[in-house]
């Protein structure tokens, strides 16, 4: 009798620490869903899985922990056939091939570590807690657009930052999303695609949000254009605008990451349910930190050679800087994220592509663009919130374009097709625009000079 107890009791114990064991797995594995963003989850599909066989042979622990590690940072990616880029847009520099050569080396080489960033932050994020790695993911999401930005900014190309940054919620709004849900319709045709409002609702107020900022300054330029004491005041406005915008991303932030985290939960639910595998760290913290600062230095010198070589390759290739900067520049720099978007369109799970499209866009408007604006008022450097008017103008048909295909909460290819032809007009439009000189500079002529000629190609 005592024998039969022990074995029920021995039975018993074996169901509790299974359980237990089943607790401590699901706890471990809403961490990592909690970690994960839609930003590193749309990168992560550009991914493969390493072949570590040969390297594990390897009997010195240090040696093949580097070999690991150069394995899965070079390797890993399906975008490893563009690492040549880096070392060609260094040659090409240092060499004088040619600046248009440097520019679009430098431009092919920001594409696959802006993925390796992802990656990298990822890895941090598995270490360092849900909290702060959600903040880590969800702030380094468009690392690549804040460093160009800042070089421009410190080179005093005012243009260009601006064009940059709009260029990248343009593309966004229109072209990501967009060539996402055409995609997702066709390949999906049968079904009716579905998503959930609620993250695509609080991202379209905050992006109202940042067009009002916008027009602000701008409104009130055309307002007291005859004052020039009160056309002064644009630039004070643009900086107050811009710390309240802050505040409301660190809002944001807090809402995303604390008190309605489910919002953006959701979909990360879904997708591990169906795939039944939770992703762990593949390289060390330490290493991961290493490998994150010195590719955020060479992105850093390709950043700079791109500002640097712009003007040059645009009076190359006969393209305007604006084009350049506007299209070119965010197409490349998020490639990896864009595809990334569209591959879980095809997937039929739209709410990581309408996180990384509008989330991406939400960040730049109202965290981006107010931070460039506080770092210039730091350095010295006059730079406000006026976009211009024909810019100002595409980012307000470009947000209430995108916010009225989103109201119903169901996708298919025709919403897709028509954020793509907006996308293709303003690219048109930008292409052939040709940005004139200020009035002083057409008076500084001379009178044998035309108006016409006073337009730069």
């Amino acid at each position: 009798m005592s024998s039969l107890q022990q074995v029920v009791r021995s039975l018993e114990d074996g169901n509790t620490s299974r359980r237990r064991g089943d607790t401590s797995t699901n706890k471990e594995s809403s961490i990592n869903k909690f970690r994960r963003t839609v930003h590193s989850m749309s990168s992560s599909s550009m991914r493969k899985k390493s072949d570590l066989s040969v390297i594990s042979r390897v009997r010195i622990g240090v040696l093949r922990k580097f070999l690991t590690n150069l394995q899965e940072i070079f390797l890993g990616t399906k975008l490893f056939v563009l690492f040549p880029a880096v070392p060609l847009a260094f040659v090409a520099h240092y060499c004088n091939f040619g600046e248009a050569w440097t520019f679009a080396f430098s431009l092919l080489a920001l594409t696959p570590l802006a993925e390796r960033v992802s990656f990298l932050t990822e890895q941090i994020a598995f270490y360092t807690g849900p909290t702060v790695g959600g903040l880590l993911n969800a702030t380094c999401g468009n690392a690549t657009e804040v460093i160009i930005a800042l070089f421009a900014l410190f080179q005093r190309k005012i243009d260009v930052v601006k064009y940059s940054l709009l260029g990248s919620i343009l593309s966004n709004l229109l072209l990501v999303l967009g060539s996402s849900l055409f995609c997702g319709g066709i390949a999906n045709l049968k079904i009716s695609q579905k998503y959930d409002r609620k993250q695509a609702d609080v991202n379209s107020l905050l992006l109202l949000l940042g067009l009002l900022c916008h027009m602000l300054p701008l409104m009130l330029r055309y307002t007291l254009s005859t004052n020039s004491l009160a056309t002064n005041s644009i630039l004070p406005v643009s900086r107050v605008i811009s710390l309240i915008m802050l505040i409301a991303y660190v809002a944001y932030l807090f809402f995303q990451l604390k008190t309605h985290r489910h919002f953006f939960e959701a979909h990360e639910e879904e997708d591990d349910s169906k795939d039944g595998e939770v992703e762990v760290a593949v390289i060390g913290f330490w290493s991961a930190f290493t490998w994150l600062a010195g590719m955020t230095v060479v992105i850093a010198l390709l950043s700079e050679f791109v500002v640097g070589t712009i003007e040059d390759a645009s009076s190359s290739w006969g393209i305007s800087v604006g084009f350049l900067t506007l299209i070119l520049l965010p197409i490349v720099g998020n490639a990896a994220e864009h595809a990334g978007a569209i591959i879980f369109a095809f997937k039929d799970k739209l709410d990581i592509t309408l996180g990384v499209s509008l989330g991406s866009a939400t960040q730049i408007s109202i965290f981006v663009i107010p931070l460039i604006v506080v770092v210039a008022w730091i350095g010295g450097i006059q730079m406000d919130l006026d976009l211009g008017l024909l810019e100002t103008g595409s980012l307000a048909l470009s947000i209430l374009v995108t916010a009225f295909a989103l109201q119903d909460g169901t996708s298919h290819y025709m919403k897709g097709l028509i954020l793509m032809f907006c996308y293709i007009v303003v690219a048109v439009c930008f292409f052939f625009l040709r940005t004139p000189l200020k009035p002083t500079d057409i008076l500084n002529l001379g009178s044998q000079t035309s108006v016409a000629g006073a337009f730069s190609v």
